[in-house]
């Protein structure tokens, strides 16, 4: 169970700071992604800071920090819900599955920490 958690846990760090990474360079995808769903690039950097300090926050739980980490999966799946509602509320479903896919890799990485 714990090689799943650390391989699972490492997936969500990995993909999220990708995400944020991308969101601060404010990447051509991303741009017409959010223009596309209805969010503001003003708030691109604000939403890369949760992504990326969600992805630390898994990080410091994985090394020791264990109630931290739960925190910063729970912060991460309710983004993820938010990105998912935004994607619905906008009627935007080529690409829905996106957001799907890092909601259940930090939901799984949710349930890894909170069984350990």
């Amino acid at each position: 169970m714990f090689i799943a958690y650390v391989v699972v846990t490492v997936a969500a760090v990995l993909a999220n700071a990708a995400s944020a990474f991308e969101d601060f360079r404010r990447s051509g995808f991303v741009v017409a992604n959010s223009t596309e769903v209805g969010v503001p690039q003003s708030w691109l950097p604000w939403l890369a800071t949760l992504k990326a300090a969600g992805a630390g926050g898994l990080l410091l739980g994985l090394v020791g920090a264990a109630p931290l980490g739960i925190a910063a999966g729970v912060g991460l799946v309710l983004f993820f819900v938010g990105a998912m509602a935004a994607h619905v509320r906008a009627r935007v479903f080529h690409n829905i599955a996106f957001p799907g896919a890092y909601l259940a890799l930090t939901v799984s990485a949710l349930v890894l920490a909170a069984a350990r």
